[in-house]
């Protein structure tokens, strides 16, 4: 199979972001807006993808330093069609080549699909909309028979140019050898003095090769960003399409204008998710879940009928059916409970796994633990997991219960049955069914007067 060329122009500075970021990292929906461009590829069998850098171009190299893309830099920024011209030394003569842009980040795999589909010999494609205020934009300029003939950009446009609504995206593809051949032939004669790849589409009617529009879904897949103000317009966008795609789906949202998906967000049905709810990563959410106020979501999978309460973080854990967790609790990775588990306000845990029906109600630590089922976790009781240096673990069984403000030195093992009384430090292992009791005796001297207050007045 010949493979598809992917060429992503991302050397431009970013003036109006004003930041020492390269502006095609800025983040969106929690990853740069390069990456979302990148995934949109991903579906694109045998591709060869070579970004075009220029400010920046050890930031925007390092981040994706793990991949197989290829990179080449822009030294000097002379138009569109001079940053493509730097990736043709990577070109064969044979397969597409698609132009995508690094600013651009919400385009679909489906939209970049029809584009290449249109590509042929005598065919190439290009992304195309109509706006109803297309300031900004190069128009598209279609001859007699519909055709289009040319793209004009704005500042070199007549008044009756300007009245076209049909503008170029920037987005095209066409055969790599037609490239190639074209490439020279573009020169800066130009208000600008720059380079424009829209000359390609002229260029092409006289080479007799038919340029076909494609239209995209919706406009956010098409706007660019230059600016914070517009990166912040483009991510309520994007949040609402994917709060609607998990409403249709069967989840409610209290408001969905102030929900924020960062990854892949996978729902059952009948589920409710309260306001300002943040979700990163691969979330997986089973059906009748609900989920309070302000709680992040990462990593995680919460299975069916599970009650999240108000402002909890839940990371890279797994949590049972209809387990019930915060409020204010947070569950650190490596965290499972069990089904009918219960983790109260101000709870933390850490790399533990908790049995079926075990509580851990308020005010605690619980790290590098394993809990069997029905266990009780009093009020302020801490694994002591960590001597400085190593992390150790705490081990109890079935049906154990620990009294309020008990502090367990790992590694420790309670066994089935174990009962630790309230205000216990515990060093040593407890045998099955015993009670262990570890505090200091207490005395009860009469007569006691409490100190007073001294009138200096301080």
């Amino acid at each position: 199979m010949t493979k598809t060329n992917i060429i992503i122009l991302a050397a431009g500075k970013g003036t109006r972001m004003r930041s020492a970021l390269p502006k095609v990292l800025h983040k969106l929906a929690g990853r740069s807006m390069l990456s979302h461009v990148v995934a949109a590829t991903a579906t694109i069998a045998e591709a060869k993808r070579i970004i075009v850098t220029g400010h920046g171009a050890e930031k925007v190299e390092r981040e994706f330093a793990n991949t197989e893309h290829i990179f080449v830099q822009q030294k000097d920024q002379l138009g569109t069609a001079h940053a493509v011209q730097m990736a043709v030394p990577h070109l064969g003569d044979q397969g597409k080549v698609l132009v995508l842009y690094g600013d651009v980040p919400l385009i679909l795999p489906s939209t970049i699909n029809d584009i290449l589909n249109t590509v042929t010999d005598r065919s190439m494609g290009l992304l195309t909309i109509h706006l109803d205020q297309p300031d900004g934009y190069g128009r598209i300029v279609r001859g007699q028979d519909g055709a289009i003939a040319s793209i004009i950009e704005q500042k070199d446009a007549t008044a009756e140019q300007l009245k076209i609504t049909e503008v170029n995206t920037g987005v095209l593809a066409l055969e790599a050898w037609q490239l190639k051949d074209w490439l020279p032939q573009i020169t800066n004669n130009n208000a600008q003095g720059e380079y424009y790849l829209t000359d390609l589409i002229a260029i092409a009617r006289d080479n007799g090769v038919e340029v076909c529009s494609v239209h995209p879904k919706s406009a956010t897949e098409v706007e660019g960003v230059n600016n914070r103000i517009q990166l912040s317009q483009l991510e309520r966008a994007h949040q609402r399409q994917q709060a609607e795609i998990l409403m249709s789906s069967g989840t409610t949202l209290a408001d969905p204008e102030r929900f924020d998906q960062r990854g892949e967000l996978t729902a059952g049905t009948d589920n409710f998710i309260d306001i300002n709810c943040v979700f990163e990563g691969s979330v997986v959410i089973g059906s009748g879940v609900s989920i309070g106020p302000n709680c992040i979501i990462i990593n995680s999978t919460l299975g069916d009928g599970v009650e999240i309460k108000a402002n909890t973080i839940v990371e890279e854990s797994i949590v049972g059916d209809r387990a019930i967790v915060g409020p204010f609790a947070r569950l650190r990775p490596r965290t499972v409970l069990g089904s009918d588990t219960k983790i109260g306000n101000f709870v933390e845990t850490k790399n533990t796994e908790v049995g079926k029906g075990s509580k851990i109600n308020h005010l605690s630590y619980v790290g590098d633990a394993e809990l069997g089922e029905n266990v009780n976790i009093g009020a302020g009781t801490i694994t002591c997991n960590y001597d400085g240096a190593n992390k150790h673990k705490t081990a109890l069984g079935d049906n154990v219960f620990v009294g309020s403000n008990s502090t367990l030195v790992a590694p420790i093992t309670v066994a089935d049955g174990g009962f630790v009384g309230a205000g216990s430090t515990l060093t040593g292992d407890v045998p099955k069914d015993a009670l262990a009791v570890s505090r200091a005796k207490q005395r009860n001297i009469g007569g006691w007067k409490r100190p007073t207050k001294n009138n200096k007045g301080d």
